[in-house]
C-alpha cells in the first residue's frame, strides 16, 4: 500500500481482517463469492491492487485447512471483482462449497513492498503513538468503505477511534520497530 500526501492510501496487497489462525506469512488476497454458472466457474472478491493478479500467484489456500486453489484462468466483472475457474471445481456443487473462504497467499510469493508501500496484514498490532511519543493506542483493523484506509486503532476506551491512512494523519510507520505515529484529526460532533 503507498501512502500518498493528505490522500487515501492506495490497496496493494490487502485486506480487511487479520486471519487469528493464520500464520504469519499468510496474506489474504481475496474471498470467494457465489458460484457462476453451472459449470464451476466462481466469482472472487480480489483484494490486489491489480486484481487478476491474484491468478498469478500460484498455489493458494485457505486457512482452515490445507486445501490448495489454483486459478486456470479469471476475467473481470467490475472493479475488484472476478469471474474464475479453479483447478478441481468442474461444476456448480463443487463451486459452493468455496463461497465465503477467504483465499491467501504465501508472503514469500509476494514481492516485497517497495519503500512507503505496506502489507496491510503487517499493520495490525503496531504500537500507534502520538507525535510527542506518546501512546495513543494498538492498531485494531484496516477498513476501507470506499474513500480510503483507514486504521482501526484501540485507544482503550469504549468504542475505538478510527484514523485515515494517509501521510497526514499516518506521518511514519516503523514496521521494523513495531509502531506508527499517527496525528488523529479533530473530531467534529453532528448537530442533535
Amino acid at each position: 500500500m503507498t501512502r500518498q500526501p493528505d490522500k487515501p492510501a492506495h490497496i496493494n496487497v490487502a485486506h480487511t481482517t487479520k486471519p487469528q489462525e493464520s500464520p504469519a506469512d499468510l496474506i489474504l488476497v481475496g474471498r470467494f463469492g457465489a458460484p457462476h454458472g453451472v459449470r464451476g466457474e466462481i466469482r472472487v472478491k480480489s483484494f490486489t491492487a491489480d486484481p487478476l493478479a491474484i491468478a498469478r500467484y500460484g498455489d493458494l489456500c485457505n486457512r482452515n485447512n490445507p486445501r490448495r486453489f489454483r486459478f486456470l484462468n479469471a476475467r473481470y466483472i467490475k472493479d475488484d471483482m472476478l469471474v474464475a475457474r479453479i483447478s478441481g471445481i468442474d461444476n456448480r456443487d463443487s463451486a459452493e462449497t468455496l463461497v465465503n473462504k477467504d483465499i491467501f497467499v504465501n508472503r514469500s510469493q509476494l514481492p516485497p513492498p517497495e519503500q512507503d508501500e505496506f502489507y496491510l496484514t503487517d499493520l495490525i498490532g503496531l504500537e500507534a503513538r502520538l507525535k510527542n511519543g506518546e501512546h495513543f493506542g494498538r492498531v485494531l483493523n484496516v477498513v476501507n468503505f470506499g474513500a480510503g484506509d483507514i486504521l482501526e486503532i484501540d485507544v482503550g476506551a469504549v468504542e475505538s477511534r478510527m484514523v485515515p491512512f494517509s501521510k497526514a494523519a499516518v506521518p511514519e510507520v516503523e514496521i521494523a520497530a513495531k509502531y506508527i505515529v499517527v496525528e488523529p484529526p479533530v473530531e467534529i460532533d453532528g448537530e442533535a
